[in-house]
């Protein structure tokens, strides 16, 4: 990995695809760090970097990446959300969206209902909204989190109404975008000085050796990478 980011750094290669890595393995020799996307970052000396999966249909964006659902909801701030949000709108210009639209969950059932189910969506997450907008940032939301990826979601029949979905935690974003098929989606970490993909998936150690194993993620994310690349 650090041999990769050295060469992307030299100019010697476009983009980084990585294999899928054991969380385990990587604590057991010693590494600090929970995943690649943390290792990247701090290998290429960026600054924030989010997570973003993605296939033909849908693009979610992470808040928050790897830490437990509690420090998730603690890591929802004001400042959090706008960085994602400036991170995510830079991202989609690079990749050729002049003006991407971008919507964002809330982290609470129904968005919180006016304050009735959590009142993050008023107090931290709309604030986040509008400092955005200020930008010149297309946000909108905060939209309730069991539909809004469906109302995002691109297909020949129902145009997507918008072009990212900013979620507030790993899994609140991951699982609508595996659910449309893990062999299709792509990992991509926004934020840094070169172009990182990765299949979707972890590393499947059961079907190690089985012939099961299927490499459509990690063709996927060759793909992407070569597009993103391109510019």
């Amino acid at each position: 990995i650090r041999h990769a980011v050295a060469l992307a750094q030299a100019g010697e290669v476009a983009a980084i695809v990585t294999a899928p890595i054991h969380k385990e393995a990587l604590a057991a020799a010693g590494e600090p760090y929970p995943g690649h996307t943390e290792l990247l970052q701090a290998e290429a000396g960026a600054g924030p970097v989010r997570m973003m999966l993605a296939n033909d249909e849908l693009k979610t964006v992470l808040v928050s990446i790897h830490v437990s659902l509690r420090r998730a909801i603690d890591a929802v701030s004001t400042a959090s959300v706008l960085e994602t949000l400036r991170i995510a709108h830079a991202a989609a210009r690079r990749w050729g969206q002049a003006a991407p639209r971008i919507a964002v969950a809330g982290l609470n059932p129904h968005a919180g209902e006016g304050g009735l189910f959590g009142d993050e969506e008023l107090r931290v997450i709309a604030p986040a909204i509008e400092a955005a907008c200020r930008e010149g940032i297309d946000a909108r939301g905060p939209f309730a989190p069991d539909t809004v990826f469906m109302r995002a979601r691109h297909t020949a029949d129902h145009p997507g109404e918008f072009d990212i979905v900013v979620a507030m935690y790993h899994d609140q974003g991951l699982i609508p975008v595996k659910y449309l098929g893990v062999e299709r989606g792509v990992n991509v970490t926004l934020g840094l000085p070169f172009v990182r993909t990765s299949p979707d998936h972890g590393t499947a150690f059961d079907r190690a050796g089985s012939g099961r194993a299927d490499p459509s993620s990690l063709i996927a994310a060759g793909q992407m990478a070569r597009r993103l690349a391109a510019g």
